[in-house]
């Protein structure tokens, strides 16, 4: 248990290492963000929405197949809310390219 906590450090050590800009004479900075938090920004956007969708396609799924093997009609209805389930990873995605195209 002695690890997690050094474990923690070593991750949050190197995420700020990462925010930290290489400064070059001949660079104008304008005050932009740098390519360390463009990175992390679009891996947290990507990453929770993933895991979001992944934890809602679980208890959607598993409800879904519940209520096919009850009335197998209702398919097509299962199908849909599987669909708005996994739009959440798309929009992740999307957001993940807006902000790497910034």
């Amino acid at each position: 248990m002695k690890m997690l906590p050094i474990l923690l450090l070593a991750t949050l050590a190197i995420s700020i290492s990462g925010l930290t800009g290489i400064a070059y004479a001949e660079e104008a900075v304008v005050g932009g963000m740098s390519d360390g938090s463009k990175l992390i920004g679009a891996g947290l956007a990507f990453g929770l929405a993933a895991m979001g969708a992944g934890i809602g396609l679980g208890y959607v799924g598993s409800a879904g197949l519940a209520v096919i093997t009850e009335n197998p009609a209702l398919q097509s209805k299962v199908f849909i809310f599987i669909g708005m389930v996994e739009s959440i990873a798309i929009y992740g995605i999307v957001m993940m390219f807006i902000i790497l195209g910034q």
